[in-house]
C-alpha cells in the first residue's frame, strides 16, 4: 500500500526510497535554533499578499514581491509555480524528494495544496505534512472555530490534522440584476432565490430565461462541482485499486445533455477556464448567472466584468457546495517549526485576522464566529455586487456543506471525467465512447487503476 500511495503522489515518476528518505528522518520538535529561510511553496499571490498584509511579523516586502522580511530578520522566500498542467505539484514533488538532503534554508518549509488534490499531501504514510500536532497546535481547541469540514479534508484517514486553511469556500448563484429584471421583472435576491432554489424549480426558470434569448449558465461544467460534492463515497476507496463513477456523476451527464438540448447552456463555451468563459462573464454575453464561492467572485468574475459596479448580485444556490479552498501544510523536515507555527495560527485561527481578509479581499474566512458577525455588519457590504452583503448568502450554505469522501485520485477523476465527456456534449462521440476513453485517460495519469465502476448507466 506505501508504495502505491507513494506512486500516486510523485506524478514523475519519481524513486520511492528517496521521498521515504524525507520522511520520519527529520521530524522538528519545536526546540532549538529555527533556520534564516522560511521556503513557501505556493501557485500564486494570494497567500503571499494576504500574509503580508495581516500577519503583524512583517517588517518590509522585497520591491519584487519574492522575499517578505520579518521583524526578526527571518526571511519568507516565495516559491512560485502555476497551477496550470500539473507544474507546481511536479516541481513541489521535486523539491519533496529532495527534502531530507536539502542545506537547512533550502528546506520546504510550508506548502500549499488545493482541496482537489490536499488527500495526496496530508496521507499518513507519504507523511511529508506534519501533523499539527507535531507543532504544538491543538485542532480541538486552537482551531475550534474552523467549519468542521474544512477540518475534516486536511486530515489524513485517522483523523489526523495535517494542515489549515484560512479559506471556507462555499459557493453561491451569481447573477445579472439587468437581466433578472428583462426577464422576471425584479432582481431581488429573495425572489430570484425562489427561482433557483432547487433544480427542478430552476429548470421552469431556465425556460423563462431562453424564452427572452438568455442562457442559464454559460457551460456544462458551472454545473459540476454542485453534484460533484454530492458523491456518497470517494472516486477510489482507501486501499483499493477501483474508480468508483458515482450515480450523481452520471447525473451530472444526463441533466448536462438534457440542459444543453434544451438551449439552457451555450453550446459555444467548452468547459471553463477558456477564453469564451471568460467573454462569457462580460457585458455583451448573454448568460444569467455562475455558480461561484467568493474567490471566483474576485479573482474570476470581477477581472472578466466590463461593465459598471453594481451589475451583479448573488443569492442561495440550488444546492449547497463548496469549490476551491487552499490548505497550508508544514512540510515534514522544516526546520522552522516555531515560525510556522505562528503563521498557521496568525493566518487561520485568529478571528480579526480573518475578518480582516474577508473585508479586505472578500473572501470568506474560515471562522464561523466571525462570519456570523459580517453577516450583520454593513462594512461587509461589496460596492462590486450593489451594495448587497454577500456573508448574508454565504454563511448557511459554509452551515450546510457535507464534503465528498477524499481520496488522492480526486484531481485527474474531476478533470479527466468532464473531458471525456465534454467530447460527449458537444456530438463529437457517443456515450460510450466517452465512457471508454474516460476510462483509458484515467489509466494513463493513474497506472495503477486496474478497474472503473459505472454506478449507474445511461437511461
Amino acid at each position: 500500500m506505501k508504495k502505491r500511495v507513494i506512486a500516486v503522489l510523485l506524478a514523475a515518476g519519481m524513486c520511492v526510497s528517496a521521498l521515504a528518505g524525507c520522511g520520519n528522518s527529520s521530524k522538528p520538535d519545536g526546540a532549538g535554533e529555527e533556520g534564516k529561510v522560511i521556503n513557501v511553496y505556493c501557485w500564486n499571490n494570494e497567500f503571499s499578499d494576504r500574509v503580508n498584509a495581516i500577519y503583524p511579523e512583517v517588517k518590509e516586502v522585497s520591491e519584487d514581491g519574492t522575499v517578505t522580511i520579518l521583524n526578526d530578520g527571518t526571511e519568507i522566500h516565495w516559491i512560485i509555480n502555476p497551477n496550470q498542467d500539473g507544474v507546481y505539484q511536479q516541481k513541489l514533488d521535486e523539491a519533496l524528494l529532495n527534502q531530507a538532503s536539502a542545506a537547512a534554508d533550502d528546506k520546504i518549509d510550508i506548502f500549499l495544496s488545493e482541496t482537489d488534490y490536499v488527500n495526496k499531501y496530508t496521507d499518513a504514510e507519504a507523511d511529508v505534512a506534519m501533523p499539527l500536532a507535531d507543532l504544538g497546535i491543538n485542532p480541538d481547541t486552537d482551531l475550534k472555530d474552523q467549519y468542521g469540514f474544512t477540518r475534516t479534508t486536511a486530515s489524513d484517514m485517522n483523523g489526523v490534522q495535517r494542515g489549515s486553511t484560512w479559506q471556507c469556500c462555499p459557493g453561491l448563484l451569481v447573477y445579472r440584476r439587468d437581466i433578472a429584471k428583462d426577464v422576471f421583472g425584479t432582481d431581488d435576491p429573495a425572489v430570484i432565490g425562489e427561482k433557483v432554489k432547487d433544480w427542478d424549480t430552476i429548470k421552469v426558470t431556465a425556460e423563462e430565461l431562453k424564452a427572452k434569448g438568455y442562457y442559464t449558465f454559460a457551460s456544462y461544467a458551472d454545473t459540476f462541482r454542485l453534484y460533484g460534492n454530492s458523491i456518497s463515497d470517494s472516486w477510489v476507496k482507501q486501499g483499493e485499486t477501483t474508480i468508483n463513477v458515482d450515480k450523481k456523476i452520471i447525473d451530472w451527464i444526463n441533466d448536462s445533455k438534457e440542459w444543453l438540448d434544451a438551449g439552457y447552456l451555450n453550446k459555444t463555451v467548452k468547459g471553463q477556464w477558456n477564453d469564451d468563459w471568460n467573454k462569457s462573464m462580460g457585458s455583451d454575453s448573454k448568460v444569467f448567472a455562475f455558480l461561484l464561492p467568493a474567490w471566483g467572485i474576485d479573482f474570476v468574475l470581477k477581472p472578466n466584468w466590463d461593465g459598471d459596479e453594481g451589475i451583479w448580485a448573488v443569492t442561495n444556490p440550488p444546492q449547497e457546495y463548496n469549490w476551491g479552498g487552499s490548505y497550508i501544510h508544514a512540510c515534514t523536515g522544516t526546520d522552522n517549526p516555531e515560525h510556522v507555527k505562528d503563521i498557521i495560527l496568525a493566518m487561520t485561527a485568529t478571528e480579526d485576522n480573518l475578518l480582516k481578509i474577508s473585508k479586505d479581499y472578500s473572501d470568506f474566512t474560515n471562522t464561523i464566529n466571525g462570519m456570523k458577525k459580517a453577516t450583520t455588519d454593513a462594512s461587509f457590504a461589496s460596492a462590486f455586487l450593489g451594495g448587497q452583503n454577500p456573508f448574508v448568502y454565504f454563511a448557511p450554505v459554509a452551515e450546510n456543506i457535507k464534503i465528498a469522501p477524499l481520496s488522492a485520485y480526486d484531481q485527474g477523476c474531476v478533470e479527466l471525467i468532464q473531458n471525456a465527456f465534454s467530447d460527449y456534449f458537444q456530438g463529437k462521440v457517443d456515450y460510450d465512447k466517452a465512457k471508454t476513453n474516460f476510462e483509458t485517460a484515467i489509466k494513463e495519469r493513474y497506472p495503477d487503476i486496474t478497474e472503473i465502476n459505472w454506478q449507474d448507466q445511461m437511461e
